[in-house]
């Protein structure tokens, strides 16, 4: 088994509400709760769940656009949390993020090939001819035509901005590309465009992608292994195919229940899962998911459940679907956790 590309290990983010010197005292949001996993070079590794769960604060949290509470972010055997400024800067190289707003992300006073072309000139100065031809070639590397690289943002469509967006998160040959909600904004056929362009890209390039996303119909479509979130915690992890064809997680049967399914003649097969997500400030003792579980028992709602093995690369935590013999399991340490590192 090869050593993965990245590894997180207890990953922490809490944002105090206060300011000042009544901070210490005011209430705490608990965005992301000691979350583990790991992807290996060539692996898409896709997060999902609710609004407000944590998927945004984590891709955050990997491009230290945000600092963690605590927890590590390991990169080729390198913790890149505690790295200084000027450190990290070498290592913003190896890892690029595709955004979820194809408009906003990129800048309206900058031609394409400018876009592209910034992230290499954070390094190196280049030439006007190496300028184009590095522009051209990124441009025809995503499906677009060199002569683009005179226009504006304004004069691309959402579709065609969204494929700069990848060329300029491409410029630096980075191994790993954070793609928080990337085809969210767009229509269903320019997605379907995106998402086979990230595939043949990952095929070409090696690149590892951390795609996180709400649409489970694109999640099945591009992820190697998923991983669920629910209020900041990561329930389940499993490969995808396995996820989808017996997910284990109360939660995770509910979110697969819940998906559009686009017969009119099927009906639903389970009702969707009732009430709101708690409050990450207020959460719930034990499981957070317990007070809209049907399974709950009450070992749900005096102890939280540990992330534990139930098959091969298949995690889950769960007091009542996880094996009897793993229910003793307290919550595990990152190097305990074998099951979270992909296979060679």
């Amino acid at each position: 088994m090869s050593d993965p590309l990245l590894k997180v290990e207890n990953l922490t983010k809490h944002y105090r509400l206060g300011m000042g010197y009544l901070s210490k005292s005011s209430p705490v949001v608990r965005a992301v709760e000691q979350v583990s996993f790991s992807v290996g070079a060539g692996e898409t590794l896709c997060i999902v769940g609710e609004s407000g769960c944590g998927k945004s604060t984590i891709a955050r949290l990997l491009m230290r656009i945000v600092e963690p509470t605590s927890g590590r972010v390991t990169i080729d055997g390198t913790d890149i949390t505690d790295l200084t400024a000027n450190a990290l800067r070498a290592w913003r190289r190896r890892m690029q993020m595709v955004f979820q707003d194809p408009y906003s992300s990129l800048n309206p006073r900058l031609t394409a090939g400018d876009i592209i072309v910034e992230p290499v000139e954070n390094f190196s100065r280049l030439k006007r001819p190496q300028r184009q031809a590095l522009a051209a070639e990124l441009l025809q590397k995503v499906g677009m035509s060199p002569d683009m690289m005179r226009r504006l943002p304004s004069e691309l469509s959402g579709g065609q901005r969204q494929r700069l967006g990848i060329a300029r998160a491409l410029a630096l040959q980075p191994s790993l590309i954070i793609a928080d909600e990337a085809v969210s904004a767009l229509d269903v056929s320019v997605r379907a465009q995106i998402l086979n362009l990230l595939v043949d890209l990952q095929q070409q390039m090696g690149i590892a992608y951390v795609f996180i996303s709400h649409d489970l119909s694109v999640v099945e479509h591009i992820a190697d292994r998923v991983a669920v979130m629910y209020l900041g915690r990561i329930v389940e992890l499993a490969p995808c195919e396995a996820l989808f064809a017996k997910p284990s997680h109360p939660y995770t049967e509910a979110l697969i229940a819940a998906a559009p399914v686009p017969d009119p003649t099927r009906a639903r097969l389970e009702p969707p899962v009732e009430g709101e997500v708690p409050s990450p400030i207020n959460p719930p003792s034990g499981c957070a998911f317990h007070p809209r579980c049907p399974l709950a028992i009450e070992r749900c709602r005096v102890s939280a459940p540990a992330l534990v093995p139930i098959a091969d690369g298949h995690v889950v935590a769960c007091h009542v679907r996880a094996p009897a013999s793993n229910l003793a399991v307290l919550q595990p340490s990152a190097e305990s956790q074998p099951s979270l590192t992909p296979a060679a």
